[in-house]
C-alpha cells in the first residue's frame, strides 16, 4: 500500500530541510523508513511517522542512516566493552540505541518481526545498524516507551495532545539543552521543527497518491425466454 507519493514528499523536505540538496543515502534512508511505515504501520498516526523522521534527522546528524554514534561512546560507560560479551554497547541505529539493558530488551521485541534472521542485539549490537532492524527498534521503542518508560507516541501526540517539543523525552530527556552549533535554539525546539516540516511533507505527499480507479462491476445474468420473444437489457 502507497500511502505517501514520493515525489511530492521528497520534493518538499528536501527544501524545507536539507538546504535543497540530499545525497543518495539520505534518500534511501527515508525511503527505507517510510517503506516499513507503509508495510507494517500504516493505521498509526501520521505525526508519529514525522517524529520519527524528526528523531532520525538529529540522531544521525542528518544522514538519515543508521549510524554509529560519533566517538563511539568513548568517556561513557557505555562506551566500555562488556566484560561478558566484549561488545560495547555506543549508540547504533536510526535513534542510537545506547546501553546493554536496552540492546537486551529490544531484542524479543524486533526478533519476532523477523522470522529468517535470528536478532540477538546483546550479542551481535552490529544488527542495530542494519536499516530493517533499526526501523523496528525505532517504531516499536518509541510506540512501547522502550527508551524512556511511560514516554510513548501517544503520550505526545493524541485526540487532545500535540506536543512535539516534550516529545523529545520519548528517546531523551535534553529538550532544554542548547547545542553549541544551533544559534540559541534547543534541541527540543530544533526537533520541534523538524516535525512541523516532516508532517506537512507526509500529508501533502498522503493528499498527492492517486488511486487507481475500482474496477468495472461485472454481473452475469441468465434469461431464460420463449421462442420468439424478444429481451431488451438496458444499462442504467
Amino acid at each position: 500500500m502507497i500511502l505517501f507519493d514520493r515525489k511530492t514528499y521528497f520534493d518538499l523536505v528536501r527544501d524545507s530541510l536539507f538546504a535543497g540538496k540530499m545525497g543518495q543515502g539520505q534518500v534511501d534512508g527515508q525511503e527505507f523508513i517510510l517503506d516499513t511505515w507503509e508495510d507494517t504501520h500504516p493505521d498509526w498516526d501520521v505525526r508519529h511517522l514525522a517524529y520519527s523522521l524528526a528523531t532520525t534527522i538529529h540522531e544521525t546528524a542528518s544522514t538519515m542512516l543508521p549510524i554509529e554514534e560519533y566517538g563511539k561512546g568513548k568517556g561513557q560507560p557505555y562506551g566500555v566493552p562488556d566484560p561478558v560479551t566484549g561488545e560495547a554497547y555506543y549508540g547504533r541505529g536510526f535513534v542510537q540505541l545506547t546501553w546493554k539493558s536496552n540492546y537486551t530488551s529490544m531484542t524479543p521485541i524486533v526478533d519476532p518481526l523477523f522470522p529468517s534472521q535470528p536478532i540477538d542485539l546483546a550479542k551481535s549490537p552490529a544488527q542495530a545498524l542494519e536499516a530493517h532492524i533499526a526501523a523496528a527498534v525505532m517504531f516499536e521503542g518509541m510506540q512501547r516507551g522502550s527508551f524512556r518508560s511511560g514516554h510513548t507516541y501517544a503520550r505526545y501526540f493524541d485526540s487532545d495532545t500535540n506536543d512535539p517539543y516534550g516529545a523529545r523525552e520519548i528517546i531523551n530527556g535534553d529538550k532544554t539543552r542548547i547545542p553549541d552549533w544551533s544559534n540559541g535554539v534547543s534541541i527540543g525546539k530544533l526537533i520541534a521543527g523538524y516535525h512541523e516540516r516532516f508532517l506537512e511533507a507526509l500529508q501533502l505527499a498522503q493528499s498527492a497518491v492517486v488511486l487507481p480507479d475500482p474496477a468495472p462491476a461485472v454481473m452475469t445474468i441468465e434469461i431464460i425466454v420463449p421462442e420468439g420473444v424478444e429481451v431488451v437489457v438496458t444499462r442504467r
